[in-house]
């Protein structure tokens, strides 16, 4: 896989339009490698073709919001049929109830915090049109998640391969790790959080 990510974003135009459209695709099906994309572009700012660092974070900010607004756009707009399909018994619509308030309380925490952890990003978005947070509100916050992610992504590549200029793989390895202990670091935070709460 990492090959032939490579050999796509090896040519600079066509390399914003991919990190743009897997930032996109992503928000949506997880198991789309967006991260991976962001980290590459941005070890590749260093090392050959020279991307241009502002043009991967713009196109993977970009990508990432719009990304976002369509996976809210379906679970307001689609998500209704699902909601009537499987979440109907009492326990689900506690939940739902449960979603909407945590969003209401602490709304854009929780979509900043989420678009850190891959598959959470698309459950918060989801949910958000589910539940109808308000748009308005949603899309400033996915916007600052949005930006922050794309800063993140690629800066940890772009230091990445400037630390290990001469080998491009292992700064990419080694921002990968990096990322992957961050999303593990942050959702045992969420996780305590919640426990603790409930607790309390």
């Amino acid at each position: 896989m990492f090959d032939s990510l490579l050999n796509l974003l090896w040519d600079a135009p066509q390399a914003y339009l991919i990190v743009f459209a897997l930032s996109i695709g992503d928000a949506v099906l997880p198991i789309l490698p967006s991260e991976t994309a962001v980290i590459l572009a941005g070890v590749l700012c260093t090392t050959g073709p020279k991307l241009t660092l502002g043009w991967v974070i713009a196109a993977a900010a970009a990508g990432a919001w719009i990304g976002d607004n369509t996976s809210y756009a379906l679970g307001r707009f689609a998500g209704e049929p699902m909601r009537r399909r499987f979440f109907t018994g009492e326990r689900s619509t506690r939940t739902l109830t449960w979603a909407r308030a945590q969003l209401d309380r602490r709304g854009g925490v929780i979509i900043l915090v989420s678009r850190f952890i891959p598959g959470g990003r698309t459950a918060t978005t989801f949910t958000s049109g589910l539940t109808h947070y308000e748009w308005r509100r949603f899309a400033a916050f996915s916007a600052v998640a949005a930006v922050f992610w794309s800063l993140y992504a690629s800066l940890l590549g772009y230091f990445g391969g400037k630390a290990f200029e001469d080998r491009p793989v292992l700064a990419l390895l080694v921002a990968l790790g990096i990322a992957f202990g961050l999303g593990i670091l942050v959702e045992g935070i969420r996780k305590l959080r919640e426990r603790a709460s409930r607790a309390g």
